[in-house]
């Protein structure tokens, strides 16, 4: 059943569809959150506080995006309030964001050393380059629901993932060597490709 279709039942009053929404949903709300949160407790709060805030403000969502999109623009916003209120730091979670790997293989990142070299390099990114790199790449997500989902113009949500990668590339390029530096190099390069197709 698609998105639409149960979004229109649960403003017909069906409860059992917006169930059905948050099974679909949830691991893309999760890892969204916890890529900012970096604590599961934290994000378990605002997954909750997010599908509920999604469920009261259901009659105003148009269709003029998808449904994911519209779920974790609610989900950023929730967890940013969240941190600014706890004075958190923000932080990308790689062991979560790699569960939804599909552009590129990183498929060699199970090693703790491996992970923690491309997560440093994530980490260096501005956090709007960082968002449209998770979203356009762990949740393969299209630069219209990127876009959507970070409240920008299509144009600004482009440039920010293209901004990414080239910063990317800068900061491997001032890397040292090693195996580790290796397997991530060769996984960015995969990245590179996604970047190569979409300009």
């Amino acid at each position: 059943m698609e998105d639409t279709e149960l979004v229109q039942r649960v403003k017909d009053g069906d409860g059992s569809a917006f169930e059905i929404l948050v099974r679909l949903h949830y691991r893309a709300a999760y890892n969204m959150a916890f890529r900012f949160m970096k604590d599961h407790g934290a994000t378990d709060d605002v997954v909750q506080d997010s599908f509920l805030k999604a469920h009261k403000a259901i009659d105003s969502f148009r269709g003029d995006s998808a449904f994911k999109s519209w779920l974790l623009r609610i989900t950023a916003n929730t967890a940013k309030n969240a941190l600014r209120s706890k004075h958190m730091k923000s932080r990308v979670d790689l062991e979560e964001a790699e569960m939804g790997v599909t552009h590129a293989d990183f498929s060699g990142l199970e090693r703790a050393q491996t992970s923690e070299v491309l997560q440093w390099t994530i980490d260096q990114l501005p956090e709007k380059q960082r968002i449209a790199l998770q979203l356009r790449i762990f949740e393969d997500m299209s630069f219209k629901e990127v876009a959507a989902a970070m409240e920008c113009p299509f144009d600004t949500a482009k440039a920010n993932f293209r901004h990414a990668v080239l910063n990317l590339r800068k900061i491997l390029k001032a890397s040292q060597g090693g195996r580790a530096y290796e397997e991530v190099k060769q996984a960015f390069e995969s990245l590179q490709e996604d970047y190569d197709h979409d300009r």
